[in-house]
């Protein structure tokens, strides 16, 4: 596994308010809010794999949703943002 660290977009769609906010404390142990449904993470491998089964064991997959974005260094390099809401640089960001 990897020890490099990624950036990864989070972005659920839970209908339980009780189980929505389950998942945004584990996100905020991981990672910032950026949208009230959205988080950057940055993540090793590890790291990924222990958020992903945690929020996989709080959600009900029949009728939430969550998915996970990995964005390449390129790709991160070129997120911008209009309206309110800043943008993080992550310069210890280093993706291999």
């Amino acid at each position: 596994m990897s020890l490099n660290k990624h950036l990864y977009v989070v972005a659920f769609d839970i209908v339980s308010d009780k189980i929505r906010y389950r998942c945004v404390k584990i996100l905020l142990s991981y990672g910032q809010r950026v949208q009230k449904s959205v988080f950057e993470c940055i993540l090793n491998d590890k790291q990924f794999l222990d958020m992903k089964s945690k929020l996989d064991n709080t959600i009900n997959p029949e009728i939430d949703s969550i998915r996970y974005y990995l964005l390449c260094a390129n790709c991160e390099k070129n997120i911008s943002v209009s309206g309110i809401g800043l943008y993080s640089y992550f310069e210890d960001l280093i993706i291999v």
